[in-house]
């Protein structure tokens, strides 16, 4: 049995506690006498905490206890940590195997002196912050969660669901978390190098005709996708969906199919074996090297950077002996 704790304090916003949903389907998926985890929840002075919400949460004081994982969570905004907190969360990496942030709480760890030196990410709106008033950490502003060593961080909201199936990977293998994943009723597990905020969401289109399109463009990127076509799909003449377009998004047709292009070939160099040429081809850029340029228009490094960095992520992963679960 691997125990889970989180630590809480007042304020501590409740998104954060969607965490704990994985690691309960884990137990339940298990099936067996022993639960693969036992969650705690710890806090400075132990008893009940308010939260962010104003729900009462029950913890139990912080001691010397150790745990498999132990997660910190933020408040909405993010201030400084009691003395209390901070020297628990300072003496953490002597007791406890791995250190969790999710979304602000990569603000403790970092108040702490836990990030100095490491990669590390947090929610979009935050990132900023963090970096100016922790120059010492090695900021990514975009992934939705990174692991330096035995310390994790994750971006905010469902981002939390992606690392906490990273971690039951990590400890029970891949087959047991897309277990937890379906019953989780989640449609794609995410890596951790993808983008936090989704082009399609970025575009936020006003009218359901070029929502249509889009969407035609996202599940077509192997095609062409002229604005002849993508007027087709969203019913309007190509004079008025090009007009349309650019008013609801405030970009041109052709710059926002480059964006989803680029997103998907991503997605495939991280998540896929397939040659630099197929990726390509899949995604509809001409060549390797017309995909080479946008990537380091979007990103600034190549596809085979990112490739590089997923494959050495993956296998970090792997360090860990996974256990199969037996009833």
């Amino acid at each position: 049995m691997r125990d889970v704790a989180f630590v809480v304090y007042p304020d501590y916003s409740t998104m954060a506690l969607a965490v704990v949903m994985a690691f309960e389907v884990a137990n339940s998926v298990a099936k067996t006498k022993v639960p693969p985890y036992e969650l705690h929840f710890v806090s400075e002075t132990g008893g009940k905490i308010r939260t962010s919400c104003g729900m009462m949460l029950e913890s139990e004081p912080f001691t010397e206890m150790p745990f498999h994982t132990l997660f910190v969570g933020g408040a909405t905004i993010p201030k400084a940590s009691t003395r209390g907190l901070l020297a628990y969360v300072r003496d953490a990496p002597k007791r406890h195997r791995r250190i969790a942030a999710i979304c602000t709480g990569a603000f403790v760890l970092a108040e702490a002196g836990l990030l100095d030196g490491r990669n590390a990410t947090t929610h979009w709106m935050h990132a900023p912050k963090l970096q100016a008033q922790y120059p010492k950490v090695k900021l990514d502003h975009d992934r939705i969660f990174t692991n330096d060593g035995p310390i994790w961080t994750t971006a905010g909201g469902a981002a939390g669901l992606d690392l906490s199936l990273a971690l039951i990977e990590k400890d029970l293998g891949a087959d047991f978390a897309n277990s937890v994943a379906r019953e989780l009723v989640i449609y794609h597990r995410r890596t951790g190098g993808q983008s936090q905020i989704s082009t399609l969401l970025e575009l936020t289109p006003k009218s359901d005709r070029i929502q249509a399109a889009l969407t035609y463009a996202r599940d077509n990127l192997h095609k062409p996708l002229t604005v002849p076509d993508l007027a087709d799909a969203a019913r309007l003449s190509p004079r008025q969906f090009s007009r349309a377009f650019h008013a609801e998004t405030g970009q041109s047709p052709a710059k926002a199919i480059e964006t989803l292009r680029v997103e998907g070939a991503r997605n495939l160099m991280e998540q896929s074996r397939h040659s630099i040429d197929e990726v390509a081809r899949q995604t509809g850029f001409s060549d390797r090297d017309h995909m080479r340029r946008a990537f380091v228009r979007a990103f600034g490094q190549p596809p085979q950077a990112m490739r590089r960095t997923a494959r050495l992520e993956a296998n970090a992963y792997q360090e860990a002996p996974h256990v199969t679960i037996r009833a």
